[in-house]
């Protein structure tokens, strides 16, 4: 005979607590909303509009046509990792060997795993403020503890000084951006050199987000070049407009990259293999016309809202960084915004503070003018009423 416990316990917590560390994204948020509005100026989504050039195309077609759908080693094909052997050291001076190149899904997948193989419980990341959206809430999953350094008043750039007073016992990574997303600052090397003198100093591991670097329009240094306790993260989806298709990789230390491959073997397995041929054509694609129409994409932008607005110093990527109306948060002129059938993404989401709002300029040009010219007016309209 079966007799039921008197007081059965139930588990009423279904979700692991990490969960409960982290936010939906404020940017999918607006992606969702563009989705409701009617034709809207959307200066919000931050993927280039250009297509992926056609030698990529038929690569793909090719790998798919013979074939090659099955995994791949974890670290990746041996063809694009001394493909990426031989792009750092022309970019970098540094001379990486196939173990210390990690193809990845993306560089938010690099990320992922360099965080996880990395952080502990406890760990503290010096995060310059603003961020990525991404970072913030990595290490808050992974158990670790942001801790921002701000770089408002230094026009987004990192003083030594500044950086050397955050560091404690428990710190563990610098987690740099450049060129920076949501501001589109490059660190000059002579910056990047004072940075690398202070986390040699602590025994600072950097990882260096350099997802834009293609999108350069100032002299752009990485840090693996000044600092070899760099892991530096670069990807194909921005550079070849592949965002989809989730490819980048990793370079750095051994230690770090075999450990950020065993991570893989059971998380991703391996970067999607399609791709990974594909990104064998990439030194086929001239991207030089991409990237001068987004310079003068940038300089357009800068020329008609730096009259109504203050700006970062938008050295590359395809980012504007601007500080809202006075009297407004950034959030609440995302609001009027929207109202008006704009779209762009409020400064919060990348920020310990909400005073700003990004804009993205990967759009045709007379969106963005019609998106410019209504922001100026909706500026001037919140100054008339302040």
């Amino acid at each position: 005979m079966r007799i039921a416990p008197r007081n059965p316990v139930r588990n009423t917590m279904k979700l692991a607590q990490r969960v409960s560390r982290i936010d939906s994204s404020g940017i999918r948020k607006i992606f969702d909303l563009a989705k409701a509005l009617k034709d809207p100026i959307n200066l919000s989504i931050g993927q280039p509009d250009f297509a992926v050039a056609q030698p990529v195309k038929e690569a793909a077609i090719a790998a798919i046509r013979a074939d090659k759908n099955t995994y791949t080693q974890t670290q990746g094909i041996p063809e694009l990792r001394e493909l990426v052997v031989k792009d750092e050291k022309d970019y970098t001076g540094r001379d990486y060997t196939g173990e210390q190149v990690l193809i990845t899904s993306g560089v938010s997948g690099g990320l992922f795993l360099a965080l996880l193989a990395l952080v502990d419980d406890g760990d503290e990341v010096i995060i310059p403020d603003p961020y990525f959206v991404m970072y913030k809430h990595l290490v808050n999953l992974f158990g670790g503890k942001p801790v921002y350094l701000d770089t408002y008043d230094t026009g987004f750039g990192i003083e030594a000084a500044r950086l050397e007073k955050l560091i404690t016992p428990k710190t563990k990574l610098l987690l740099l951006n450049s060129p920076g997303n949501p501001t589109g600052r490059i660190f000059p090397k002579s910056e990047l050199e004072a940075i690398a003198k202070v986390c040699a100093k602590h025994g600072i591991t950097i990882i260096s987000d350099e997802i834009y670097r293609t999108f350069s329009y100032v002299p752009m240094t990485s840090m693996a070049e000044v600092y070899p306790d760099t892991v530096v993260l670069v990807g194909h989806s921005k550079s070849f407009g592949m965002t989809g298709w989730r490819l980048g990789y990793a370079c750095g230390p051994t230690e770090i990259i075999q450990a950020m491959t065993k991570v893989q073997q059971y998380s991703f397995v391996c970067a999607p293999s399609i791709v990974q041929y594909a990104a064998l054509a990439c030194p086929t694609v001239d991207n030089s016309a991409n990237i001068a129409a987004y310079q003068r994409k940038r300089d357009l932008m800068v020329g008609i809202l730096s009259k109504h607005f203050e700006l970062a110093p938008p050295d590359g990527a395809f980012y504007l960084f601007a500080k809202a109306p006075t009297g407004l948060t950034g959030d609440q002129f995302v609001d009027l915004a929207i109202k008006n059938n704009l779209l762009i993404i409020p400064g919060s989401v990348f920020s310990e503070r909400a005073s700003h709002f990004r804009i993205c300029y990967t759009v045709p040009d007379e969106k963005l003018k019609q998106g410019a010219e209504l922001l100026c007016r909706l500026a001037d309209g919140a100054q008339a009423k302040g």
